[in-house]
């Protein structure tokens, strides 16, 4: 306690030695809790009152807001608006567009400060964030980008380990003078409703439809007024002449030069760098390693700027246009089959200066050499079968919740604790009950079983669950599938005069493109490498090698590509290595 004490004096020096007693006292029983996130972060919680007052991960010490609305003034604060705290309740960052300016300014933060995050009109903070950049940076940009990555938030999961409390309604710090002088500033918010009270739960609110947090004019929708852009536009305009002399330039909103840039970049790589050999190529590596090294210095893509949003989009757009031709090869896995080379769209685009068709080939080479591979993150996932319905019942949970295996384990003891199931004699076991007999004993068990281990508990109970996976690629979103994973599949076949060929199957699921590998494995074994049709699928395909090569694809795939051993298959059917008489 007296060690707690030090540290959070140390991270937060602006609390006196009175409130640090309150904060940290003597007397008062003071629980630990440790839980995990849903990316597997230990994280060590501190309680007290039957309220956790702070967190810890790798060894940082962060407050929740139970501990902010007694102390609403212990991190700079920043306001968005009530609706925005639904997204970010459901796990989004707050971008900088659904950050409010007051009158006085900003406070001045540096990049990594730990801030507060409070709605517009309440004091009382409703989130726990670390900026991202600097209060000049976040002016310097327009406003415009991810500004918080949000850690905590009110209704989150550390939230309800406290007594589900509402924020309370602390006045603001400005004065009404202050906003008196703002409402005269302008003519066009005379007549316009009163300020709007705030209840105690800011999301009993006026429901406005989806807020995007990283559109820009996702305030503007959320207010439906139009002194909102007028007064965004004052402000960037205040902040620097850049912008102002793009938009003299450029008279197209953001949105449309997004458009303009990817179509500009999408018939580039189509006419300079994609050949007709490279087909079936992935999505992926189309926009990763042809699109992107087509885009001019100074400029970036960005699918979310445009208005596609998304880039499967993009190429259905492309696709009505007969332009190309997209398939899904692969459960959640896309590729462009045909590219119609003679479209007048493709002959009539101009490359732009200062790139030529050699020099395209070249870069698209170099550039592909230098891509990094990112494995995809894989994470178990269980589904609540109709068996275990009444097991999750006492939880919320329905028939087809998914859950992540530290949920389930969390549910589970709740269960068992709260039913007062543990064992009293021998506390590693678990008295089994009628729910528990029914959802995890088989007939022939029921009579003679009446205790379980809690790791043979835990484990029953995975197994009677519907597995499921979640794959999530570098840049994107996360794609939950049924079943478990399929591993890459590496198997030896003798074909013709006792030749032996090595066969690769479910690169794709791993966002591996066959072509690149079987490329990189014709170089280092120098061998005949091909790609065929799997029998009895369509449109999947496997990589074809003369001879055993599963050493050589262990290093590529183990090292290169840094997958982890247990998501291959056939390693073991390796030759094996031994001196030559």
């Amino acid at each position: 306690r007296r060690k707690l004490r030090t540290d959070v004096a140390a991270a937060f020096p602006s609390l006196s030695a009175e409130q640090l007693a309150e904060f940290i006292p003597n007397k008062e029983e003071l629980h630990v809790l440790k839980v995990y996130s849903h990316k597997g972060e230990a994280v060590t919680v501190y309680v007290n009152n039957k309220n956790p007052i702070l967190f810890e991960i790798e060894k940082v010490l962060y407050p929740t807001v139970y501990a902010l609305w007694v102390y609403p003034d212990l991190l700079p604060a920043f306001s968005t608006w009530p609706p925005v705290l639904r997204k970010l309740a459901g796990g989004a960052d707050l971008m900088l567009p659904g950050v409010v300016v007051p009158p006085s300014g900003f406070p001045q933060v540096e990049r990594g400060t730990l801030c507060a995050v409070t709605l517009i009109g309440n004091r009382a903070p409703v989130a726990v964030a670390v900026a991202t950049m600097s209060t000049a940076e976040m002016l310097a940009a327009g406003m415009k980008g991810k500004g918080f990555a949000v850690l905590h938030t009110y209704m989150d999961h550390l939230w309800e380990y406290g007594d589900k409390s509402c924020p309370p309604t602390l006045a603001p710090l400005v004065t009404d003078s202050a906003d008196k002088e703002n409402a005269e500033d302008g003519e066009e918010l005379e007549g316009e409703e009163p300020a709007i009270t705030f209840p105690a739960d800011p999301l009993q609110h006026l429901d406005v439809g989806d807020l995007s947090l990283k559109e820009q004019d996702g305030c503007a929708a959320l207010m439906g007024k139009e002194e909102l852009a007028e007064d965004r536009a004052a402000e960037t305009a205040e902040d620097g002449s850049t912008e102002v002399q793009q938009e003299a330039e450029d008279s197209r909103t953001p949105q449309e030069q997004m458009d303009a840039l990817f179509n500009q970049c999408f018939f580039h790589a189509l006419k300079c760098k994609v050949k007709k050999s490279d087909l079936p190529l992935l999505t992926s590596t189309f926009l990763r390693s042809h699109m992107f090294p087509c885009c001019p210095a100074g400029k970036q893509l960005d699918i979310k700027k445009s208005s596609y949003k998304k880039f499967s989009k993009f190429l259905q757009c492309m696709q009505h246009q007969k332009i190309l031709q997209v398939k899904e090869l692969n459960k959640g896995v896309e590729s462009i089959v045909e590219v119609d080379w003679k479209h007048p769209d493709i002959k009539a685009f101009a490359v732009p200066e200062g790139f030529s068709s050699a020099s395209a080939a070249q870069e698209s080479k170099s550039e592909s050499r230098e891509q990094v591979y990112h494995p995809p993150e894989i994470i178990p996932l269980y589904g609540v079968s109709t068996k275990m319905i009444p097991l999750f019942q006492e939880s919320g949970h329905r028939k087809g919740s998914i859950l992540s295996s530290s949920e389930v384990r969390n549910i589970i003891i709740n269960y068992v604790k709260s039913n007062e199931l543990v064992d009293e004699t021998n506390k590693n076991f678990v008295k089994v009950n009628a729910i528990l007999c029914d959802c995890l004993l088989d007939k022939s068990e029921q009579d003679e079983i009446s205790k379980l281990k809690w790791e043979d508990l835990l484990s029953r109970c995975l197994e009677r669950m519907q597995p499921l996976h979640q794959v999530m690629f570098f840049g994107q979103e996360p794609v939950v599938r049924k079943g478990n994973i399929e591993p890459i599949d590496i198997s030896i076949a003798q074909r013709s005069s006792n030749k032996k060929v090595t066969i690769i199957k479910n690169l794709e699921l791993y966002g591996l493109d066959p072509q690149c590998v079987a490329n990189i494995l014709q170089q280092k074994v120098q061998a005949s490498a091909t790609i065929t049709p799997v029998q009895g699928t369509k449109d999947r395909v496997q990589v074809q090698v003369q001879g055993n090569q599963i050493h050589h694809l262990a290093k590529v795939l183990l090292e290169e590509y840094q997958l982890p051993r247990k998501y291959i298959q056939g390693l073991e059917k390796a030759p094996k290595l031994g001196r030559k008489k």
